[in-house]
């Protein structure tokens, strides 16, 4: 990732779905300014979901994805249909575009019906108005079927528009429309800076060695020394290794140390008592939304038996090195550890389980690579199956029996 551009996972998702031939690739287009999607009239054109990161103004940055046809068929139709109710789990915006000459069939209908299950902001948009005798949006309010199951009363005037893919009619009003449904999201939270005071010192660890990226820093750690400046205050990036020296050079002591998670170990025997330590990875968890239901999920580890199987889960894909920290170092400190036969699965990128069951303890990364809405839809599939979750920062320091100086700086 360019330290010049936002994040994919810091993006808005807008996800454009429908059925065949209602000219979703054909809008997406005309929204974006580019040939972003491959677009002809044969039905089933899009046989992947298709996502770009770009600036779109009036929006800013956003990830648009262009999805397969909700009303595929066959067997390839079906897997294609299951790729486009898994990126429903990442989208922010939905926007359903209908075929404005059919009117709405029962593939669209669940599609609303999704998106109100799962509390999407959405827009209905009824496309090839330059096909119809009448362009204007009354003659397609007149198509609504206002008893129809999963619409209730969120097909209004304000949630739909006619436009035209083909001849550009209503696309400046539609990218309107987005920008609206973007400023009702909910902000953003804070990674750190709400919980330092301006002019604090932040000591950043950021081990250097073979499970390092090439080149560059991995993301999260990006991210917080950001945050650390905009919230005016210093940060000083030290491997743990240079760790005293810092300390020694400092004239005061930090407000704050972030270690990576795998240096917690070494950083708390390293660091003084009175210092406050947490990791990037905890953090994360923070700002993703999900710190409680990994500090509650984290009590499963003491309770695994011989047989149980865990799963580590990331959501980047990355090449593995000899020493991967999903791979090779936690399945190795968990075993120790507990003592345990343990099993041990591995998931990377979009491949989170839907199915749970068989799995006693889910152990995930801290979801830099994803947008919190992806994260969250995770979370909520192992929690209605009674499934412990917890992430890599939290596992670590209590394998380290540090789990309550970890958290301490975040109360």
């Amino acid at each position: 990732m360019s330290l010049q551009n936002t994040p994919s996972s810091e993006r808005v998702h807008i996800g454009f779905f429908g059925c065949r031939n209602a000219g979703k690739s054909s809008l997406v287009n005309a929204v974006t300014g580019q040939e972003l999607a491959v677009v002809s009239s044969v039905p089933g054109t899009t046989t992947d979901p298709v996502q770009k990161a770009m600036e779109l103004l009036p929006l800013g940055p956003v990830v648009i994805i262009d999805t397969p046809g909700f009303d595929d068929l066959g067997m390839l139709g079906e897997k294609r249909v299951q790729k486009t109710r898994q990126t429903l789990a990442k989208t922010d915006i939905a926007v359903l575009v209908a075929d404005g000459i059919r009117g709405l069939s029962g593939s669209d209908l669940e599609l609303v019906s999704l998106f109100q299950e799962k509390k999407l902001p959405w827009l209905l948009i009824w496309n090839k108005a330059d096909l119809t005798a009448a362009p204007e949006q009354d003659f397609f309010l007149t198509q609504l079927p206002s008893d129809a199951p999963g619409c209730g009363q969120s097909l209004s005037k304000e949630t739909q528009i006619a436009v035209s893919a083909h001849t550009g009619y209503h696309i400046f009003e539609l990218k309107e429309r987005l920008a609206h449904l973007l400023k009702e999201l909910p902000e953003k939270k804070l990674l750190v800076r709400d919980l330092l005071q301006p002019g604090s010192v932040v000591v950043l660890v950021t081990p250097i060695d073979e499970s390092a990226p090439k080149g560059r820093m991995i993301l999260p750690q990006q991210m917080m020394i950001r945050d650390v400046l905009v919230g005016g205050c210093m940060a000083f990036v030290t491997k743990e290794t240079e760790l005293k020296a810092t300390l020694q050079a400092l004239q005061n002591p930090p407000a704050l140390v972030i270690t990576d998670s795998q240096a917690f170990g070494f950083v708390s025997k390293v660091l003084p008592p009175g210092i406050p330590l947490t990791s990037f990875s905890i953090l994360m968890a923070r700002y993703k939304g999900f710190l409680g239901t990994a500090v509650t999920g984290i009590q499963a580890l003491d309770t695994l038996q011989d047989g149980d199987t865990v799963l580590i889960a990331e959501g980047c894909t990355h090449h593995r090195q000899c020493n991967d920290i999903g791979t090779v170092k936690i399945p190795r400190w968990l075993l120790s550890s507990t003592g345990k036969k343990l099993t041990i699965r591995t998931c990377s990128g979009t491949e989170f389980p839907e199915d749970l069951s068989g799995i006693s303890l889910v152990i995930h990364c801290g979801g830099c690579m994803l947008n919190e809405r992806e994260v969250q839809s995770r979370i909520q599939r192992a929690v209605s199956q009674h499934i412990p979750f917890t992430n890599y920062g939290i596992l670590i320091s209590k394998m380290n029996g540090i789990l309550e100086r970890a958290l301490k700086p975040l109360e």
